[in-house]
């Protein structure tokens, strides 16, 4: 997730529950006593702004626990009744995810956080020497070597999450003909310290980026051009430039979604005020996950100075 290990951030926020007072205010008599539960995902962004949704509820009086869970799951256990609230949904990886829980009637989509979501494979500005025509995707056709690691050559190596987030790599590689190879790195703490290390040496290194992140802040380089992701490109293989596959297209973009139960609106009906209200400004966001991932300020640090500037909008 990070040049820091992930490990450190999941120990920071167990300890979120020495961040300083914010005097809180009972929630109202005729609410629920419950704890509300938010879940936690694997990236530095998402455990932001769940706990700044779960500083904002305890400083009204709420009872708040977070849970640990896979991201693609996450509305499945708020459907049995296991989670109360998601921070981000991201259209670009979660749309399927959140129609399919939109129709079963328990959950409920509480509109936009507010940053704009991209994710695609990205590369480091000094790889467009080896490789040049990029960021037209079709210059990847002739790159493959110019990217490649003992482990894949002399096709090129794409490093992604494919595992926990589903952005169906191996498959836009197959549709579009290209020379490299899917590489899981299993943790994006492990692969955004890939990156780093790739980055101070000038290796080849193309890798999954997304954003709101601190990646393209910090680092300077581009996202591959794909053609335009339509719907239709991930379901009908006639769509794009190959008539026999799908997925011959980039990754999807668009919103990034909170997420309730849809029992929390009569349950806990000033919690759901705020989280329904809840707005993250996305050049602030990335300013956080810097300050956490690169500059290595504590989380709850973070987290409470955050809290500090904003709980009188709620």
């Amino acid at each position: 997730m990070r040049v820091q290990s992930l490990l450190k951030t999941l120990a920071v926020c167990g300890v979120l529950g020495g961040l300083p007072a914010l005097a809180p205010a009972p929630a109202r008599a005729d609410e629920s006593k419950d704890t509300i539960i938010i879940a936690l995902h694997d990236w530095t962004g998402q455990h932001i702004t769940s706990h700044i949704t779960g500083e904002l509820l305890k400083a009204k009086g709420y009872k708040v626990d977070y849970v640990t869970i896979d991201y693609l799951t996450g509305l499945t256990a708020m459907e049995n009744g296991d989670i109360t609230f998601m921070s981000e949904l991201w259209a670009t990886t979660a749309g399927d995810a959140m129609k399919a829980s939109d129709a079963t009637g328990k959950t409920e989509n509480l509109g936009p956080l507010g940053p704009a979501a991209k994710e695609e494979w990205w590369y480091p500005l000094y790889m467009k020497e080896k490789c040049p025509g990029l960021p037209d995707w079709k210059a990847l056709l002739k790159c493959g070597e110019a990217f490649s690691a003992p482990e894949t050559a002399p096709k090129g190596r794409y490093l992604g999450m494919e595992a926990t987030w589903g952005g169906h790599d191996p498959e836009r590689i197959e549709a579009l003909g290209l020379p490299f190879v899917a590489v899981d790195a299993g943790t994006e703490a492990a692969m955004f310290a890939e990156l780093k290390s790739a980055y101070e040496r000038k290796a080849p290194i193309l890798l999954w980026v997304y954003s709101p992140h601190w990646v393209p802040s910090v680092f300077e380089g581009e996202w591959v051009q794909f053609p335009e992701y339509e719907a239709a490109c991930y379901t009908d293989p006639k769509w794009g430039i190959n008539p026999d596959k799908a997925f011959d297209c980039g990754k999807p973009h668009g919103e990034i979604f909170k997420y309730t139960s849809a029992e929390t609106k009569k349950k806990w009906p000033g919690a759901y005020a705020v989280m329904k209200k809840l707005k993250v400004d996305g050049p602030e966001l990335n300013l956080m996950v810097k300050e956490v991932d690169v500059d290595g300020k504590p989380l709850d640090e973070v987290v409470a100075a955050y809290v500090t500037k904003h709980k009188g909008e709620y």
